[in-house]
Parts: C-alpha cells; sequence; structure tokens
C-alpha cells in the first residue's frame, strides 16, 4: 500500500508540475504564440488551454470528489492525444510528439494507482 501511495504521488505531482509549467510558459514565453500558429491553432486557444491546464492540476492535487479527479484525468487524456497527433500532423521531430506520450504513461500510472488507494 505505501509503494501505492508513493507512486500515485510522484506521478501526479509529475504531472501537475509540467501543466503548470506549461501554463507558465504558454503565457509568458515568447515563442508560445507561434508554436501555437505552427500547429495551426488560434492564438486565444493558447490562453485557454492554458488556464484549463492550471485548473486540471489544481483538481489533480487537491483532496476532491472523484467524480471532479475523473473529469481532470480525462481531460488531461484529451490534451495529450491531441497534442501528439498535433506534433505528429505538423511533422515535428520525434522529441516533440514523444513527450505527451510520456505524460500519457505518466498520467496512466497516477489513474490506476489512485484507483487502487480509492479501493483500499
Amino acid at each position: 500500500m505505501k509503494t501505492i501511495k508513493i507512486t500515485y504521488w510522484i506521478t501526479t505531482a509529475i504531472v501537475a508540475l509540467m501543466m503548470t509549467y506549461s501554463c507558465y510558459a504558454y503565457l509568458t514565453l515568447p515563442t508560445a504564440p507561434q508554436g501555437f500558429q505552427h500547429l495551426g491553432f488560434p492564438s486565444y486557444f493558447r490562453v485557454e488551454l492554458a488556464f484549463a491546464k492550471l485548473i486540471g492540476a489544481a483538481l489533480l492535487l487537491l483532496p476532491l470528489a472523484a467524480r471532479i479527479k475523473e473529469w481532470a484525468y480525462a481531460g488531461f487524456t484529451f490534451t495529450f492525444v491531441s497534442a501528439f497527433i498535433a506534433h505528429t500532423a505538423s511533422g515535428d521531430p520525434a522529441s516533440r510528439w514523444m513527450m505527451p506520450l510520456i505524460f500519457l504513461v505518466l498520467l496512466a500510472v497516477s489513474y490506476s494507482t489512485y484507483h487502487k488507494l480509492q479501493k483500499a
């Protein structure tokens, strides 16, 4: 049980930290607008996605109802799958489209261990 709890918190913290950094980068880095334009997204989507990621990170970390956490996990799943598709479709190198897949795996481990903790 202790190993499951540690695995849950490590994977969840990594995902939440990355999403929080992503929010910061989307809103402050001068290269962010060009990155979204390269992927074919409108400029406003960058700001919308930044705030959604920040809210999702908070929902994963806070002690909330399971249903709310399920929505956060679903939202991040859609985000990572969509990022993979967008980077692949725009011809980005593997270093760009592999990161969403790595974070999808971390999210899956977090989700799996979350449910194991809920059953215990």
